[in-house]
């Protein structure tokens, strides 16, 4: 069975620039990612789980990467299903988290609090690109725990950040702590995203860089259901009434059934309803991920 481990003149790479959270391997039935010391098994099958443990171990050795823990997960394509990473390599005492590093900023994980740490690696480079074009005033949409915000504020941003949880939230602000960044220019708001891009609209507030990344599917408080192949048009609709005349917008979803033709199609119609024109950039693909594997990405430069 292949495996498809990182390349070591990769590991090196990363090493260089600063960064310790990637993808390690990637195959049919599951894939191993790295967070700082720790490491988080994804599995399908059982047998998958047994044998990415056993490699991560061999792989432990050759590389010289000293792996403090092991973590595992099963897949499950229903969210009601997921449940946290469970400890199988380290000491059951040990508080769950840990912190990752990406070009040198760094980010709280918590294996302990839901099915995803606190870092989706397959963004990492429309995070770098948030860096490239260092916005003044950013929208973080969905924010989960602010990675994007980070990025922007290291550069001098502002930021508004809008999620439905308090607690990944309160785990942003700790993000921005753990990079010594202040907070008193960054708004945190929880709430439904539908809601507040209709208020910021009212006041007539603009961004110049905006972020879409919404959850595949999700309830407010008051029941109302978001579901991303319903709901992702009227959303970037709402966005696009925030956005500066030379804006940058990122769609971006891990949604399988919306590749990124199907997010420039759905781009494309709310431009012209918005009356609206941008220029369609893709990120690069990121090296420790297959081709097809992570999310679907476009950003729109708004002109």
């Amino acid at each position: 069975m292949n495996f498809g481990w990182i390349d070591p003149a990769l590991l090196r790479d990363f090493q260089a620039e600063g960064t310790d959270a990637y993808r390690l391997c990637t195959f049919q039935d599951g894939w191993v990612e790295r967070f700082g010391s720790d490491v988080l098994i994804s599995f399908k099958t059982v047998l998958a789980r047994q044998q990415l443990l056993e490699s991560v171990e061999t792989w432990a050795r050759s590389s010289g990467i000293q792996v403090r823990r092991v973590f595992a997960r099963f897949i499950s394509r229903k969210n009601e299903q997921r449940e946290p990473p469970r400890l199988i390599i380290g000491d059951p005492s040990e508080s769950f988290r840990t912190i990752a590093t990406e070009w040198h900023l760094k980010f709280g994980i918590d294996f302990g609090t839901g099915y995803s740490p606190g870092l989706f690696l397959d963004q990492r480079e429309n995070r770098r690109y948030v860096r490239h074009i260092a916005p003044k005033h950013l929208l973080n949409c969905f924010a989960y725990t602010c990675s994007f915000s980070v990025c922007a504020a290291c550069s001098g941003a502002s930021t508004f950040n809008i999620d439905l949880s308090k607690k990944y939230l309160a785990r942003g602000r700790e993000n921005f702590a753990l990079n010594n960044l202040s907070t008193v220019e960054h708004r945190f708001i929880a709430d439904d995203v539908r809601s507040v891009l209709l208020r910021l609209a009212r006041r007539e507030e603009r961004f110049d860089a905006i972020i879409l990344d919404p959850p595949t599917f999700s309830h407010t408080p008051g029941g109302k259901p978001f579901q991303v192949g319903h709901d992702f048009e009227h959303l970037l609709i709402g966005a696009l009434a925030l956005a500066e005349r030379d804006a940058h917008v990122l769609i971006s979803t891990n949604c399988s059934a919306l590749s990124e033709h199907a997010l420039e199609v759905m781009a494309r119609y709310c431009l012209k309803e918005t009356r609206r024109a941008a220029r369609f950039y893709r990120p690069l693909p990121l090296p420790d991920f297959p081709c097809g594997t992570g999310t679907s990405s476009i950003w729109l430069a708004l002109r």
